[in-house]
């Protein structure tokens, strides 16, 4: 279940606090193609099934930024912000790959919110992203993700 957030000081109450989790989502094998083409990233070990199952992981795997796309889909499932006109992305800080994500495997999105930052019209919020394959050691991406929320 979605957990709302009261605007910008609902958001500064949270600072370090972990949010929760998305459920679990299939990677598959038609959104690393898809994701290949819109970016052009035709790697073998993402796009030739039968090359990548012979290969390091046993078989394709997602694109890194793949997995990190992922964020918009599955964070509006941990938490919304209410009493806001418009929120955006803004970057990101540190992005980490540390294990792959096999096609036909499930990942989920853990967020913690790191900082709240007054800004002209409204507040910058970093988000810590962990994205975790199912059943995995260690988490697939982890990043600092940064948006812009306005009152």
């Amino acid at each position: 279940m979605t957990r709302m957030i009261d605007g910008i000081d609902g958001m500064k109450a949270l600072v370090g606090e972990h949010l929760g989790y998305s459920p679990y989502v299939e990677v598959t094998q038609e959104q690393v193609n898809t994701f290949a083409e819109a970016t052009g990233d035709h790697q073998w070990i993402h796009v030739d099934v039968e090359k990548a199952n012979a290969g390091p992981f046993g078989g394709p795997i997602a694109h890194g930024y793949l997995t990190l796309s992922l964020g918009p889909m599955l964070s509006p499932q941990i938490f919304g912000v209410s009493g806001i006109s418009m929120g955006v992305n803004y970057g990101a800080g540190k992005v980490r790959f540390p294990s792959p994500v096999p096609v036909g495997s499930n990942v989920r999105l853990g967020a913690t919110l790191q900082s709240v930052e007054d800004v002209s019209g409204g507040a910058q919020v970093t988000m810590l992203f962990v994205f975790e394959v199912e059943g995995a050691e260690k988490p697939s991406c982890v990043a600092e993700v940064i948006f812009r929320y306005y009152a």
